[in-house]
């Protein structure tokens, strides 16, 4: 269903705004695509020709968010990233979009792709999917995350070819402070809102163990410096201590993942008053083709629990994300998020969903695609439920202020799905 009538009135639900405890008896008027009324006042506003939908006692809640996607490895098998034709990886991303949205996911943080047409696509309305904030190419020196080239071809900085995942806009491999910043001004200038570095090793890349450091100082702070220029900000792929502690002297401001930094580390997060966007893995949601990669894997799972424990001690601003990477993949989203119940309630889970991690993509600041900022305050608030914020909200049966599990089901237990206004799917009746 694809469908924005000019007013749009809910009743009969139970509202949670994306800041509050609970879910409490509402109703919620959209006009355009914002929320121009909740409460009674939504019923005393609304015109006679809005269209109403009568919830039923199901919850209302803003539309969720993942702060951690790849659209365009949720399109395509890695080995058909490498052989597939020109295009194919980000129209069959398209798919993944609309995949996502049903899902419930209405904005996510794309970090590692070229996804400015899809992006495109999907703001004109042409096909559904989430709003979303690029990063587009991550970041990545030689012998990093993201040099998928082969061993035995001499890297771009020595006169190499650039790999396919580099052709494909995937990641782009640069070396020293010169490159590193022509890289991040071209990632800029294909619409990136903030830019993705690599900063230490990765599971699903073969030259670089876990505890590597990548990048130096100066490559980080040429990142950081070409991000502040433009109005926004550097996120950092890193797991371990010594690199999280080298990417926040540097000056990014959000760490992707972290899950083997010690508690000293964790608690440099808070004073930097940095992010952490990690992610609640388990071993069984990705599947690696060797031994090696295998028990990569295992050790960041590990960390998990340690991780989450230590940043809700030190009050390090959390994010949520799934970082899920193929197409077999994919449907764990919902089932991630309500994973987070084993650590936190479901309320504090839902929150970090919608108006937490909204919060984090806001932090673009000027590169921010769906935000004018008027003397520093947004005027459109994103992940919560209040007059003026975007019209992204969910109905849901079920309560996930109390059962985040409705949530694993979205096929099941999603009623509505709202984006930007528009009616993308509805079993209200």
């Amino acid at each position: 269903m694809d469908q924005r009538p000019e007013s749009l009135l809910i009743t009969g639900v139970r509202v949670f705004d994306g800041l509050g405890d609970a879910a409490e008896p509402g109703a919620v008027l959209v006009e355009g695509d914002r929320i121009a009324a909740t409460g009674p006042e939504a019923r005393d506003r609304a015109p006679e020709r809005a269209e109403v939908l009568d919830g039923g006692g199901r919850v209302l809640l803003p539309g969720l968010t993942d702060a951690h996607v790849h659209l365009v490895a949720l399109g395509t098998e890695p080995a058909g990233l490498a052989t597939a034709s020109a295009g194919l990886p980000h129209l069959r991303a398209l798919e993944a979009a609309r995949r996502m949205l049903l899902r419930g996911f209405t904005a996510v943080r794309d970090m590692g792709g070229d996804v400015a047409a899809v992006k495109q696509v999907i703001d004109e309305g042409l096909f559904p999917g989430p709003r979303l904030y690029p990063s587009q190419a991550a970041l990545s020196q030689t012998s990093g995350h993201g040099d998928f080239g082969a061993v035995h071809e001499p890297p771009v900085a020595l006169g190499g070819a650039p790999s396919r995942a580099e052709e494909i806009g995937f990641m782009r491999v640069v070396d020293g402070p010169d490159r590193v910043l022509a890289g991040a001004r071209e990632q800029l200038k294909k619409g990136a809102s903030q830019l993705k570095v690599m900063a230490g090793g990765g599971v699903a890349s073969r030259y670089d163990p876990l505890g590597t450091l990548q990048f130096t100082p100066e490559e980080l702070r040429a990142a950081v410096r070409a991000a502040e220029d433009f109005g926004t900000y550097v996120a950092a792929h890193v797991y371990g201590s010594a690199g999280v502690r080298r990417a926040l002297e540097a000056g990014v401001r959000c760490i992707e993942h972290g899950q083997l930094a010690d508690e000293r580390t964790i608690g440099m997060l808070a004073e930097h008053d940095a992010w952490l966007s990690t992610q609640p893995f388990d071993v069984d949601d990705h599947h690696y083709p060797t031994p090696e990669l295998a028990a990569k894997n295992t050790m960041v799972c590990d960390g998990v629990e340690r991780t989450l424990h230590r940043a809700r001690e030190h009050g390090v601003r959390l994010a949520f994300g799934t970082d899920l990477l193929a197409p077999a993949e994919a449907h764990r989203q919902g089932a991630m998020l309500a994973r987070l119940s084993r650590w936190l309630s479901p309320v504090e889970a839902l929150r970090i969903a919608t108006s937490g991690n909204a919060a984090l993509f806001r932090m673009a600041g000027e590169r921010d695609p769906y935000q004018q900022v008027i003397d520093g305050h947004p005027t459109a608030p994103l992940g919560v439920i209040r007059p003026g914020a975007l019209a992204d909200l969910l109905v849901v049966e079920g309560d996930p202020t109390r059962d985040l599990g409705v949530l694993a089901d979205p096929a099941a237990n999603l009623a509505l799905v709202v984006k930007g206004g528009r009616i993308w799917k509805n079993s209200l009746g």
